[in-house]
């Protein structure tokens, strides 16, 4: 039986800068139900990255194999492809189905399937496997996004949907470490790890409560004329956000996946000192993300600056001369990509209401992570395409730029169009 956590609701009337209500949540139950949440989002990012050490163990143990220059890292990326194709259809069934229910399911079979490497001997099985720990995941990460939604409200759902990107960043650069350790025993044992989540399940029957609409007094209620069951999904509404993640994910994981070939055209080989710049620019992820949470701006307000940062970096990028620009390029990218991240998802979630929360969230999901798959096709792409790879990366500077001066255009023009503030009577 779950243990309901209580929301501890400020004055109806309280609103915060931006014009939203907000109802505070508080206290012992909500940090440890915050903690589960938080937890539970970092698990795809574990997927990604926790056998990224061990692949070359891989190949030579399945050395024999044919297809094996594919399969070993196709391996490591195909959870985010399935992932990305599935989280609308997960969305879909997060709404249907009830978001806890869906949450505890998906976490247990992410175990099973997760440790599945752990006695499949068949490259092809392993393979397939991934695949299903992408499904799972995709149900993981829109249940807890969406959960996140539905528990908090205003500048304080803003400030967790904040600290979900910093968690996952954080947690990247620790997963790493452990699959690096966990891989001096052989290539199978970073695959115990998903065991984890065996314990989170339980801990998230027992203290996760089953959101309702009615929990979400704050937001708008639908119209007399357009009730909530026969309200049409705001597909116009979200697929502006959707489009701009999907870019905004490139932007992210370029300076993430080709940073090691940058350093290594440059004449840098040191594992050491490449993994030092990788973790440098994690690290202004995480810091953009804490700007993001602290201060008063709207995700609207903010999206013109972190789409500028981003393209300074990769034109700082592009022109650099010697590895030290090139990293100071790569953090300016970082940080604004750790502002962008936040704004984007909590401007999805700003055009959301109950009854869509897990569709939507799904929707936004899906775009981040086929960016986070397409990424290095389309960098690929532009390389053939400009002749080298730091030219590629001046071409997403101008591809950035352009997104930031059409987004300062729009954020000028909402401000300029915006009516006098109505008072409305109660009821």
């Amino acid at each position: 039986m779950s243990a309901p956590v209580p929301p501890l609701p400020s004055p109806p009337s309280e609103a915060v800068a931006d014009g939203r209500s907000e109802q505070t949540v508080s206290g012992p139950g909500h940090r440890l139900r915050l903690t589960l949440l938080m937890a539970g989002a970092c698990l795809p990012i574990l997927g990604a990255v926790l056998i990224a050490p061990v692949l070359p163990q891989m190949h030579d143990h399945f050395a024999d194999v044919p297809g094996v220059d594919a399969l070993v890292p196709m391996a490591l990326t195909i959870p985010a492809l399935s992932l990305a194709l599935l989280a609308p259809f997960a969305g879909v069934l997060v709404d249907r189905l009830g978001r806890k229910r869906l949450l505890i399911v998906s976490t247990v079979l992410y175990a099973i399937l997760g440790t599945a490497p752990l006695w499949l001997d068949s490259l092809g099985a392993i393979v397939a496997g991934r695949a299903l720990v992408g499904v799972a995941e995709a149900a993981i990460m829109t249940c807890c996004t969406t959960l996140i939604g539905d528990y908090y409200s205003g500048r304080q759902r803003d400030r967790y949907l904040a600290m979900q990107t910093m968690c996952a960043s954080i947690s990247a650069t620790a997963f790493f470490v452990l699959g690096g350790a966990a891989g001096s025993a052989g290539w199978r044992a970073p695959f115990w790890a998903y065991g984890v989540s065996l314990l989170l399940a339980p801990a998230m029957a027992a203290f996760l409560s089953q959101p309702r609409s009615a929990d979400r007094a704050n937001e708008p209620a639908p119209t007399a004329a357009e009730p909530m069951a026969k309200r049409p999904f705001p597909w116009r509404l979200l697929a502006g956000t959707c489009a701009l993640t999907l870019f905004g994910a490139i932007l992210f994981y370029t300076v993430q996946v080709e940073m090691a070939f940058l350093l290594n055209d440059m004449g840098v080989s040191n594992s050491g000192l490449i993994g030092l710049t990788t973790a440098s620019s994690s690290a202004a992820v995480v810091i953009g993300a804490v700007v993001f949470a602290k201060t008063g701006r709207s995700p609207q307000a903010w999206l013109p600056t972190a789409f500028g940062l981003c393209a300074l970096g990769f034109a700082v990028i592009w022109l650099a001369p010697n590895p030290v620009v090139l990293t100071i390029g790569a953090v300016i990218n970082c940080l604004g990509s750790g502002i962008m991240l936040p704004s984007l998802l909590t401007l999805a979630m700003s055009k959301l209401r109950y009854a869509d929360r897990g569709r939507g969230t799904g929707l936004w999901t899906g775009s981040f992570f086929l960016g986070q798959f397409i990424c290095p096709l389309v960098v690929l792409a532009l390389t053939s395409a400009v002749g080298t790879l730091a030219n590629a990366l001046g071409v997403l500077a101008l591809a950035g730029a352009v997104a930031t001066a059409a987004l300062g255009l729009t954020a000028r023009r909402r401000r300029t169009a915006a009516p006098a503030p109505i008072q409305q009577t109660a009821g």
